[in-house]
């Protein structure tokens, strides 16, 4: 599958400190350690719909990260998958009486549009789950063969599942309890009443043919991935184990991740999936939790149909930090606006304020858990500065603009 184009990073003199982020599995924030060659993985989306906001604000989060390792010279390979085969696809495509292929077509090219227009920066690998069922076999197989997964005893779908007490540390990255994870495995995808489970949070492996569903051919009967193997097999077969992030939004902490990981660890000897799992928070409506069911989501594609500034809301997202829960509201797209008009305003005066000092704070600003919100008012206060000096024939041109960009994707000129 490709992924949508990329953009041109301006290269910006000097060095910002070393990346600290919050990590979930470990509970505090801590360097970020990679090598020459980072590494990341961060969750696709469910192609039945198209980008909203809280979409918009996980990517985000990981295109600065993306952005810092390019910025201190680091070579960054980036992987983020496609799960167009799954319930809610066919659902939706059923619900409105098309193919659920022509669907996830369609709202996957939208979501790459979407991206475009926010300066997110494409992965190096973009996989859909179609495309990857040969690995999500293979894997299957070796977790079968180590005694990690089961066939249930079911003579007319036997699916087959991963034992959750198989890994000895699995709950680790979650740190839930196990009321907490009956609670949300439940929520969010899990079948915790399926017969014949070994254990209620089992997490399906492979789901054996029902009738209406596409499958694939497999040593275990025709069938399709569960969803929780499709990123383990991805990551694994494209950056490996131990690799430096996995990434996503905070509803993807349990039962996505915690399964995700275990099933690579118990496939590969119990080395730790990820060395950083950083999750992003929700985006809200008014104050009210925004999500399908509520029918309060806001569109990427309609905003943009409605001629905002894709860099607004790019601002708008950012002016929170990525981490909390937080409200997109009318008065946070203003302000992005504002925001944004002081910038350019100060972008193209060539300021005799130099910039140095303002490219240092930003730089530092975002290695420390990508604080935005005081990046941002660091950058505030110089442009005001600068538009209240005025224009000037000495200073180096277009420094400030440049490490916008290179750092917060957001176009000046």
């Amino acid at each position: 599958m490709h992924s949508w184009s990329d953009t041109t990073v301006p290269s910006i003199p000097g060095q910002g400190p070393p990346l600290r982020l919050y990590d979930t599995a470990d509970r505090q924030v801590r360097p970020v350690t990679p090598g020459a060659r980072a590494k990341m993985y961060v969750c696709g989306i469910t192609p039945y719909d198209a980008t909203h906001l809280g979409h918009a604000a996980t990517y985000l989060t990981f295109d600065l990260i993306n952005r810092l390792w390019r910025d201190g010279g680091h070579d960054v390979h980036y992987v983020q998958n496609v799960t167009d085969v799954d319930d809610p696809l066919f659902e939706r495509a059923n619900r409105d009486g098309e193919s659920w292929i022509a669907l996830g077509n369609r709202e996957i090219q939208l979501f790459r549009e979407d991206m475009e227009a926010l300066r997110i920066l494409p992965p190096r690998d973009y996989i859909g789950a179609v495309e990857s069922v040969d690995e999500v076999i293979e894997l299957v197989e070796k977790l079968i063969a180590s005694g990690a997964a089961y066939v249930v005893d079911d003579a007319e779908f036997p699916d087959v599942y991963f034992r959750a007490d198989f890994n000895a540390e699995f709950g680790y990255e979650s740190g839930y309890d196990r009321a907490t994870m009956d609670k949300f495995f439940a929520e969010r995808g899990g079948d915790p009443d399926r017969a014949g489970k070994h254990d209620s949070l089992d997490a399906l492996l492979w789901r054996t043919e029902r009738e209406g569903e596409p499958s694939w051919p497999s040593p275990f009967g025709a069938g399709r991935p569960g969803w929780h193997v499709e990123c383990a097999a991805i990551a694994l077969n494209r950056i490996g184990t131990g690799f430096d992030i996995q990434g996503g939004g905070s509803d993807l902490i349990f039962p996505h991740h915690e399964f995700s990981a275990a099933h690579a660890e118990a496939a590969t000897g119990g080395e730790r999936f990820a060395r950083h799992y950083v999750h992003t928070g929700m985006i809200g409506l008014d104050g009210e939790k925004m999500s399908k069911s509520r029918g309060n989501l806001v569109f990427v594609s309609k905003l943009r149909a409605a001629g905002v500034d894709p860099a607004a809301v790019r601002l708008g997202l950012l002016s929170g930090h990525y981490r909390q829960d937080r409200a997109w509201t009318d008065e946070v797209l203003e302000r992005a606006h504002t925001r944004l008009s002081l910038w350019r305003a100060a972008a193209v005066l060539d300021s005799a304020t130099s910039a140095d000092d303002v490219i240092m704070r930003l730089r530092q600003h975002l290695a420390d858990d990508l604080d935005t919100p005081k990046a941002l008012d660091a950058l505030d206060a110089w442009a005001s500065f600068a538009v209240e000096r005025g224009g000037s024939d000495t200073a180096a041109p277009g420094a400030f603009a440049d490490a916008v960009d290179a750092l917060l994707g957001i176009p000046l000129r």
